[in-house]
């Protein structure tokens, strides 16, 4: 084969992989019942398939071609390891006699398995940062540094995390399967939790040279659609709603070149009015349904937002009502802060500013670099500019983002001597 067709090989199996593999990946945890077996089934597939295809070609559907080519391989390490262990051979013959379903091929099937293993990593019985760091690499495939960075901690001990998970799954016998209309319920908080933390990374990159990671916010918003298919309840249509109004506005969120735009001064002609569109439907009906929660009263926040024609005709008085309401849901230093800011824009930045003197006194937010940026630009809108210079600093050296670090520099660059 030529270079060039080798070369268009080796794209489109990238492609595939970007696209497919967490699909894949689910299938073959149903199938083979064990997540590092079917780990190393994926990456063999793949490996496959850079050999073969550029000889006999890509096969009419590469997505079962490699969950069958990733399942057999998986069965040749099982009897490789069998027979150097002296045991029988049981396993593989287990695996290889039960016929890979048409359904678990097709769109449909692969999407049952995707919200199986959400669910099965979302066990009630996992610890919870044992949930959400599996699920955010076994289901999204964010890596182990990518997760860490979201959960302020080191990739060692997230690691540690994830093997502790996946032991329990095992040894527990957790079963693979969508919780019936019993479970459903408590296992859902957790779910919802972990999109809006893969949809959080897509959104407003932990870290690197770019503010938004689309693909990954696209997925988190996949898995929002799904579960409103499975369940739709209140919080359920609130978290896809805020994901949707949240995500409509990405273009407006940077300018040409990849700086920073404040939502002040966004072009809204940006934003994508059919996400909008939606999304306000979704709070609606979220809003009259009960009981509903921390992500619908999120969404309402949104849809402010998303209905005022330029930043000066916001609603702010009514934005600061729902802080209210979602602070004695959910008191967390960071719902306190943003109403910090909400009540700063309704009655001025005095106001804002001494509820975050507070929380910044209490501790709770000190290497949180958007409290310190916050209080950076309250300061400097009431002409402390010394304060308003220590803030922004200390802001700077806590972000590990581009284009809010360059952001945060000229800032300080504006600031008068």
């Amino acid at each position: 084969m030529k270079p060039e067709n080798v070369d268009r090989i080796h794209e489109t199996v990238d492609a595939l992989y970007r696209a497919e593999s967490g699909r894949i990946l689910a299938t073959l945890i149903r199938l083979l019942d064990d997540f590092d077996l079917a780990e190393d089934a994926l990456h063999d597939a793949f490996r496959a398939a850079l050999e073969q295809w550029p000889t006999d070609g890509v096969p009419v559907n590469p997505r079962a071609w490699l969950v069958s080519t990733g399942r057999f391989k998986a069965i040749d390490a099982i009897r490789r390891r069998s027979r150097l262990e002296f045991s029988p051979e049981a396993i593989g013959a287990e695996i290889q006699s039960e016929p890979v379903e048409a359904s678990a091929l097709n769109d449909e099937g692969i999407e049952d398995d995707r919200l199986r293993l959400i669910f099965t990593c979302c066990h009630p019985a996992l610890a919870l940062e044992g949930r959400l760091g599996l699920t955010l690499r076994e289901v999204c495939g964010l890596t182990t540094e990518e997760i860490a960075r979201a959960f302020l901690t080191t990739p060692v001990t997230l690691a540690q995390r994830i093997v502790r998970a996946k032991a329990k799954i095992h040894d527990a016998r957790i079963p693979y399967q969508v919780p019936g209309p019993t479970e459903l319920p408590e296992r859902l908080d957790a779910v919802l939790r972990v999109i809006y933390l893969v949809f959080n990374e897509g959104y407003a990159a932990s870290s690197g040279p770019v503010l938004t990671r689309t693909d990954v916010s696209s997925e988190a918003i996949r898995l929002g659609r799904l579960m409103v298919e499975l369940l739709p309840e209140p919080e359920v249509l609130g978290l896809l709603a805020l994901m949707l109004l949240q995500d409509s506005r990405r273009l407006a969120r940077t300018s040409p070149t990849g700086e920073l735009v404040l939502l002040e001064h966004q072009d809204r002609s940006l934003w994508n009015r059919e996400q909008v569109g939606e999304g306000l439907a979704l709070v609606k009906r979220a809003l009259a349904s009960r009981p509903f929660g921390v992500y619908t009263l999120q969404a309402a926040i949104a849809s402010v937002h998303a209905v005022a024609p330029n930043s000066a005709a916001t609603d702010w008085g009514q934005i600061v009502g729902f802080y209210d309401a979602l602070t004695r849901l959910e008191p967390t230093p960071v719902v306190e802060l943003n109403r910090a800011v909400a009540l700063a824009m309704r009655h001025g930045p005095r106001a804002g500013l001494d509820v975050i003197d507070r929380l910044l006194a209490s501790g709770e937010l000190t290497e949180y670099h958007l409290a310190h940026a916050a209080r950076a630009e309250l300061c400097r809108r009431l002409g402390r500019n010394d304060q308003a210079r220590e803030a922004f600093q200390r802001a700077l050296a806590l972000t590990r983002q581009g284009p809010e670090q360059r952001f945060l520099q000229r800032r300080l660059s504006e600031l008068p001597d």
